[in-house]
Parts: C-alpha cells; structure tokens; sequence
C-alpha cells in the first residue's frame, strides 16, 4: 500500500467513532490459542537441567541465557549423564515448535493493540502493534542461534554463535515488555479497576531489565512479568468481545 494510501486508512479509521470491533474477536481467539498451544509446548521442553542455578527457572530459560560451555553442561548435564539426550533431544523438539508459539503470541499483542488503537485511535498504540512482530523476529534468530549451539555442544565443540546470543534474548525480552506496558497504558484509560490491572502490568514489566542483566537471579520472573500483560490483554479482549456481542444482540433479534 503506498505511504498516501496508508494514511488516508489510518485517517479513516481514526474518524469511526470508538466501538468494540471484530479486532477483539480476532485477538480473543488468538489468545486462546497461544494459552492451548503454550501448555501444550510447556511439556515439550525438559521439565528438569542438570545443576542449574535456582534463579534461571526453567531449563529453556537457562539455556536462552547460556554463556559459555558450564552453562551448557548444567542445563543438559555431562557426557556421563544418562539423561543427557533425552535433555538435548526435548529442547530442540520444543524450540522447532517455538516459531509457531511465537508467530501466534506476536499475532495476540498485535492484535490486541490493534484493537486498542481502534478504541482509543492513540497514535502510539498502533505503532505497539509493530513490537511483538519484531519480538518474533528476534525470536527467531535466537532459536536459530540456540540450534547451532546445541549441535555443537552435542558434537563435543564450542560453537561461535554463543557470542551472538544476548542480543537477540535481550532484544525479544525487552519488545515484549514495552508491548506489555503499551498494553497497560491504554487499560488505565478504560476506569478504575482497568487502572488498577494496567498499572500491575506496567510495574511487572520491570524485572524484565533485572533479568537480562543478572539472568542466574532473575531469569524467572520473566515469565509472570510476561503473564501480566498477557492476562490483562486477554482480559480486555473478552470484556470488548462481549460488549460487541452485546450491542449486537438486538440487530440479531
């Protein structure tokens, strides 16, 4: 679409007069989808490292954070390790199907801030709905790091991609903590008790900064820090999605 083109849509959109749309239908049932297919990749991934510290959390945590081969051999344990293959063999099953996760999560926050802007037709919410397309991204460079990390560990090397690696962690984690303060931002706009949720959800984003600096003691918040935001969205996306079913009902009748 030409630039012109793409300014007289948001200047169009922008004119239509604030009300619930199908955005939030579209991210309602991406929502639920991200939280089905989430439990489902939760149990793909190994359940327990080998020695790693407490503060990473999760074995999948750990290894995004990995700095050099100690960290490699605490997430999927020694050589002498009877479980090292099954560790090695679950995180590369889960991070394949992590591209799907991570297009459906970016497709939730998009959305939802889509429907945001179209709620609130503030300028800054539709430029959020680029962040977790970019979140994705990094992602995805990450897991292609993570793999040639994980085949040379298994073949007994040092692979030269560990270098590259916080770049990418760093840059997804902190895209999807500004998506999630965009999110709560524009919730404090919609009353009291939205306020109160919004503000849980931009305070939650802080521990992201503490996690990508100090990773061995605070890589574990990163997943409620991450769960705020997304519970709250899912939240306003079933409160618009009832207020159009609502509106509708009448027209249907």
């Amino acid at each position: 679409m030409p630039i012109g083109g793409l300014q007289q849509w948001i200047e169009a959109e922008r004119a239509r007069p604030p009300a619930p749309t199908r955005a939030w239908l579209w991210t309602l049932g991406l929502g639920l989808a991200v939280l089905l297919f989430g439990l489902w990749l939760t149990q793909l991934f190994p359940q327990e490292g080998h020695a790693i510290a407490p503060g990473y959390g999760p074995p999948v945590l750990a290894f995004e954070f990995a700095g050099g081969q100690g960290d490699l051999e605490a997430i999927f344990g020694v050589e002498s390790d009877p479980q090292q293959v099954a560790r090695l063999a679950a995180m590369r099953t889960g991070n394949e199907r992590d591209y799907l996760y991570m297009l459906l999560y970016a497709g939730f926050l998009g959305c939802g801030c889509f429907a945001l802007w179209r709620e609130l037709r503030r300028r800054a919410l539709l430029a959020a709905t680029l962040l977790p397309f970019a979140a994705a991204l990094a992602d995805a460079y990450e897991n292609w790091l993570l793999f040639d990390i994980q085949a040379a560990f298994t073949a007994g090397d040092y692979s030269p991609a560990m270098a590259s690696l916080p770049y990418p962690v760093a840059a997804k984690f902190v895209l999807l903590a500004l998506t999630n303060v965009a999110i709560g931002a524009a919730a404090t706009q919609f009353g009291r008790w939205w306020a109160l949720f919004g503000t849980l959800a931009i305070l939650a984003a802080i521990p992201t900064v503490m996690a990508v600096i100090t990773p061995a003691a605070f890589a574990w918040t990163l997943i409620p820090s991450a769960a705020a935001g997304w519970l709250l969205l899912l939240a306003l996306a079933a409160a618009g999605s009832w207020q159009g079913f609502a509106r509708a009902r009448p027209l249907a009748g």
